[in-house]
């Protein structure tokens, strides 16, 4: 099994930014891939950000540019730099963890509420 705890949520204003982090514990070595989904009221979950073991990075084209994912091994943490933040990003964020078993080895944390106000 893997643990993940999501931090770094709050209130931001337009322009703002936040740092979104995200500790791992447990069987680590089954976890490929690790990202950032989002989901707001109402809609659906949404990918954010992803990177994998090796350090390549993917982004959702409503982040890119704005947003950076960040992986530190050694901490065993995942971080999401938000900046230039938009009313449109507030939802939930959860963190995710990927291994190579499809629909076995994917684990979610509790999520962190994120509110960018206009």
């Amino acid at each position: 099994q893997v643990q993940l705890v999501e931090s770094g949520g709050g209130l931001v204003q337009a322009g703002g930014s936040l740092r979104l982090s995200c500790a791992a514990s447990g069987r680590l070595f089954s976890i490929t891939t690790m990202g950032w989904y989002r989901q707001a009221p109402g809609k659906q979950r949404q990918l954010v950000a992803t990177i994998t073991n090796s350090g390549t990075a993917n982004y959702a084209d409503t982040v890119q540019g704005r947003f950076t994912i960040a992986r530190d091994n050694a901490k065993d943490t995942l971080y999401l730099q938000m900046n230039s933040l938009k009313p449109e990003d507030t939802a939930v964020y959860l963190c995710n963890g990927k291994g190579p078993r499809y629909g076995i080895d994917d684990y979610w944390g509790q999520g962190t509420q994120v509110t960018v106000s206009s």
